[in-house]
């Protein structure tokens, strides 16, 4: 029997949780390498490469869809990510802090690839179309809310922490590890109560010849949804929607952070949490809802060119930025709130378009195809960013971004989309 419960009840902390990982990967992780001394090209390279248990998800995604129940799985991966974060605490003061690290990284990044998969099957088995289409800017805000604290309120408490203990930053970055363990122990206590058994995700227990069949018929399933020609816009759509943010995704955070000489504004660590944190989440936050709430109200396809420009085009910001070289906390602030307003609005069209994708059977599995090519779409971008950055500098390397806007304006034009998709019932 299904369970009635609000989803206002899960909906927020199920995504906080599976953006904290995500952020604590791909970004946090950066600014702590930087920190410790590494360079833009080497931070680069390595926080790319931990992407790529989010890009490989799909290959074990069927096991997710066939076994257990993805409540189940949610809870399992969430004590999982526990631990991995009390692995990093533990490693970051031994003489083997960076292969220590990079471990419980790789741990971290498959535990929570696998709890993506798990929690966004879970969001589809729970909720009808419309309730997804109105949730989806609430899950999204806070996913991107989870991705501002990483940056906006972990990293000033590390520089904190050192500063007021009078620490190095290996042990201050080891106690906010700890506390983001306990905080995991504690979502996984809390979502085994408020999140329903609902009634699609059921239990099960299959075989290993069942599984392998499984696969196939899901791989083939996926390339075979739309006629040839539409699947191969939907792929190109789902890998260069996000080309800008693959690039400017870690470069943006060192060109904050970086002293003057370097290239960078040279920002402290609490004015980068002000900015970054209070009020690019109040742009995040209006942007994401925003797009939700338009989307579930007229269909995505009537909002899809908004989007698109609101994900590409406030970039500039960071063109201006690189050549004004302000200092001013009120004007960075208002440009990180212009950028991430728009990426908020923007990133509604991609999550919604993987959600009608991947409708039909086999839709957990199919989800997390869509968001592995998404990620490979960040990953190869990511790898190389820091060396063009380096070989450039900040000034060109942004404008070259603005260019590569132009593949997210064409990858968009071809996609197809029922009209209706997303409205409310009007039964």
């Amino acid at each position: 029997m299904k369970e009635k419960r609000n989803p206002w009840a899960w909906v927020p902390t199920l995504y906080l949780a599976e953006g904290l990982p995500n952020v604590l990967v791909t970004a946090v992780a950066a600014v702590m390498y930087m920190q410790l001394g590494m360079t833009d090209s080497e931070i680069g390279l390595y926080t790319a490469w931990l992407g790529l248990p989010w890009v490989i998800k799909p290959f074990w995604s069927p096991f997710v869809d066939l076994y257990r129940t993805k409540r189940w799985w949610v809870l399992v991966m969430q004590i999982l990510l526990g631990s991995s974060l009390a692995g990093v605490a533990f490693t970051l003061n031994t003489p083997v802090w960076f292969q220590g690290t990079m471990f419980f990284f790789f741990l971290m990044a498959f535990s929570s690839a696998t709890h993506d998969i798990a929690a966004d099957g879970y969001y589809m088995l729970a909720l009808d179309d419309h309730h997804q289409a109105w949730f989806v800017g609430i899950r999204n805000t806070f996913y991107r809310l989870a991705v501002i604290m990483g940056n906006g309120v972990l990293v000033p408490v590390a520089g904190l922490l050192a500063k007021s203990l009078g620490c190095s930053a290996a042990f201050s970055w080891s106690l906010v590890f700890y506390g983001l363990a306990a905080l995991f122990i504690a979502f996984c206590l809390y979502h085994s109560f408020l999140m329903p058994r609902a009634a699609d995700d059921k239990k099960r227990h299959t075989s290993a010849h069942e599984v392998v069949k499984g696969i196939k018929k899901m791989f083939v399933t996926f390339f075979t949804k739309m006629p040839g020609e539409l699947t191969l816009y939907a792929m190109l759509f789902f890998l260069l929607y996000r080309l800008p943010e693959a690039m400017l995704n870690t470069m943006t955070k060192t060109f904050l952070l970086r002293s003057p000489d370097e290239g960078g504004l040279g920002m402290s660590l609490v004015d980068y949490g002000i900015a970054s944190g209070t009020v690019g989440m109040i742009g995040l936050t209006l942007g994401g809802i925003l797009g939700g709430i338009l989307a579930g109200r007229d269909g995505l396809k009537r909002w899809l060119w908004p989007m698109v420009c609101a994900i590409s085009l406030p970039d500039i910001v960071y063109v201006w930025l690189s050549y004004d070289m302000t200092s001013n906390l009120y004007v960075i602030s208002t440009c990180l709130f212009i950028e991430q307003f728009g990426y908020g609005f923007g990133f509604t069209a991609l999550t919604l378009y993987m959600l009608y994708y991947s409708k039909g059977e086999f839709k957990t599995s199919h989800y997390a195809i869509c968001t592995g090519i998404t990620y490979l779409g960040l990953m190869l971008p990511g790898m190389i960013a820091g060396f063009l950055k380096d070989a450039v500098g900040y000034s060109t390397f942004f404008i070259i971004v603005m260019v590569l806007c132009l593949i997210t304006f064409a990858v968009s034009a071809f996609i197809k989309i029922d009209p209706e998709f997303g409205k409310k019932n009007k039964d």
